[in-house]
């Protein structure tokens, strides 16, 4: 298996060629994707694939329409122990249930992380209980933070000045946008009572509005934005 150090310096290059070619896109005729995001596949019974069919999809076309991303059209699956993780400079985990991460699986999840991998965790319903005490595996040192509205993360292209969007009810709370930052850098955003991976889905499938839907879009925009660039301003 490939060392940490490895995977950190593959990371860096490949983040760092990402970022030349996001930055100069807009001056070739149909450049090819720069790069590709993933969807997280997890033990543990939950439903990783809750939002499969077309919820990062969504997402992508939003932000290669209105930013000019250039992202690979077709969403990735990888699992949280495979060394594939580091083709990814950015992962998206979701569900209603369950979630189990083996000691290599967290030690993988760490590892991509501290290498510059940025992971997007999207609460569909009952996964809170099971994902805080698994990142705990993860970064045993760190505890999720309730991120303030004055964070870059929501002050990105578009702009949330009362942080995350209500995309849906659950238990009558508000949404809540927590992160996990080691050594001043935001490596994991969490969604909590929001339901932004729902909210990227087509409309046909949960009779979202069109204003919902183009909030929860505008936010995972701002994300994708963050986590690739680290922009502190809009």
């Amino acid at each position: 298996m490939m060392s940490f150090s490895a995977h950190r310096s593959k990371l860096k290059k490949f983040f760092l060629f990402s970022l030349v070619v996001i930055l100069f896109s807009s001056f070739k005729t149909n450049p090819p994707p720069s790069y590709q995001i993933a969807l997280l596949k997890y033990n543990g019974g939950g439903d990783w694939y809750a939002n499969l069919e077309t919820s990062l999809p969504n997402l992508i076309k939003f932000c290669n329409d209105n930013l000019k991303m250039n992202i690979h059209p077709e969403q990735a699956i990888v699992d949280a122990g495979s060394s594939e993780i580091y083709n990814y400079p950015f992962i998206h985990m979701t569900g209603h249930g369950n979630v189990i991460f083996s000691n290599s699986e967290a030690e993988n999840l760490r590892n991509y992380m501290l290498g510059g991998g940025f992971l997007h965790i999207s609460d569909n319903y009952g996964m809170d209980k099971f994902i805080r005490t698994q990142m705990k595996k993860v970064f045993p040192e760190l505890d999720f933070v309730e991120l303030p509205f004055e964070h870059p993360i929501y002050h990105q292209k578009f702009d949330f000045s009362a942080g995350l969007p209500k995309i849906h009810e659950h238990d009558n709370k508000p949404p809540q946008g927590f992160g996990l930052i080691y050594k001043g850098r935001l490596v994991c955003f969490y969604d909590f009572e929001c339901d932004l991976g729902d909210g990227w889905e087509s409309a046909e499938i949960h009779k979202n509005s069109e204003e919902t839907r183009t909030k929860a879009l505008r936010m995972g925009a701002n994300i994708l934005t963050y986590a690739f660039l680290g922009f502190d301003k809009k």
